[in-house]
């Protein structure tokens, strides 16, 4: 796969056809109580005071939650925490001040390659497994378990144990505020470095910590600003940019996977058109540059929970989409997905 161009290229008549046809999308499918809804979710779930406080046990017990739903569907994540439990920080914290034999518990860094199967039963220091406590979580695999220790040690380790306090001056560390690149920045300032921790691809990572920044940053500004900016690119969203022919006017066709957050991929280009797109049209409560807000309009319009226009059950890939109720249909491309 030759290198990706850049989403710049999306310029002139072809970014004129991508902002037509998102902003009508956003109009249709965009959910206008999105910020509203993160916010009265985090309330409930004890977020905001939990960040107010800098409680960091309530927001590792958070995150991991969240972070448990992918792979399957929320139903089922959700059923299964509701019937097993959570990893809990007092119980994470408590196996570890015990001293494990274990000598990937010792630090965040020596965590690397645990290699903990729960199926198995096996990992790659055989010999500590019977005292090893990391199995004991009630999480529905190995590699949530996995997941649990290693953000916890990150926290422990490279955050002295204050998350709110981590991410505060993460951001504030990159804010450059004349900076064409300032919200990438800041994002990245937070991606990269928990990236490393085990079980977190870019699409969780922006998923997770866009409803955090977002539902409980409430007075924080850089906060709000960098979680709005936060996409998670799943395979709706980018084969809706590749159907429509956006990927391919951006010259950015690509696989989707990793590709979809490198340059000139997925994320870029809708950062590129959320940038020409004002989301206060849609609230006037929204930033006026939304890329989550765009990119969660798009997921609606194609998921089965949402409006169920643009997927793979509607759409014979191979071959060009031939769905006239689609609202968008006169004015898309229509590529096929499978070339």
């Amino acid at each position: 796969m030759p290198a990706l161009a850049s989403a710049g290229d999306l310029t002139g008549h072809d970014l004129a056809y991508a902002i037509n046809l998102v902003t009508v999308i956003c109009a249709l499918a965009g959910p206008p109580n999105y910020l509203h809804d993160l916010r009265a979710s985090a309330r409930k779930n004890g977020l905001i005071r939990a960040v107010q406080n800098h409680a960091t046990p309530k927001i590792f017990e958070w995150f991991v939650s969240a972070a448990s739903f992918q792979g399957i569907s929320d139903s089922v994540a959700a059923g299964f925490m509701e019937r097993h439990g959570k990893a809990r920080w007092n119980d994470v914290e408590a196996a570890l001040v015990a001293g494990p034999p274990c000598p990937k518990l010792r630090t965040y860094w020596q965590f690397y390659g645990c290699q903990y199967q729960k199926g198995s039963g096996t990992c790659s220091e055989p010999q500590h497994i019977e005292n090893c406590p990391l199995p004991e979580l009630p999480l529905r695999n190995g590699s949530l378990n996995k997941l649990a220790y290693s953000l916890f040690l990150f926290i422990r380790d490279l955050a002295d144990r204050d998350l709110v306090s981590w991410i505060d001056g993460q951001l504030a560390n990159a804010d450059q505020p004349t900076s064409m690149r300032r919200l990438a920045d800041m994002s990245e300032a937070l991606i990269e470095p928990l990236r490393n921790i085990h079980g977190l691809s870019d699409k969780v990572l922006n998923m997770v910590l866009a409803n955090l920044l977002l539902g409980a940053g409430h007075g924080k500004t850089r906060w709000v600003e960098t979680g709005g900016s936060l996409l998670a690119v799943d395979s709706l969203v980018h084969n809706f940019l590749a159907r429509t022919g956006i990927l391919d006017r951006a010259t950015a066709r690509h696989t989707y996977g990793p590709q979809c957050y490198a340059r000139g991929g997925c994320a870029e280009v809708l950062r590129v058109i959320s940038a020409a797109i004002d989301a206060r049209q849609f609230n006037a409560a929204f930033p006026g540059n939304f890329p989550r807000f765009i990119q969660s309009a798009i997921w609606h319009y194609c998921a089965g929970d949402g409006f169920n226009i643009c997927n793979g059950n509607k759409i014979d890939d191979s071959k060009a989409c031939e769905n006239t109720e689609c609202r968008i249909y006169g004015i898309c491309d229509r590529r096929a997905l499978e070339l």
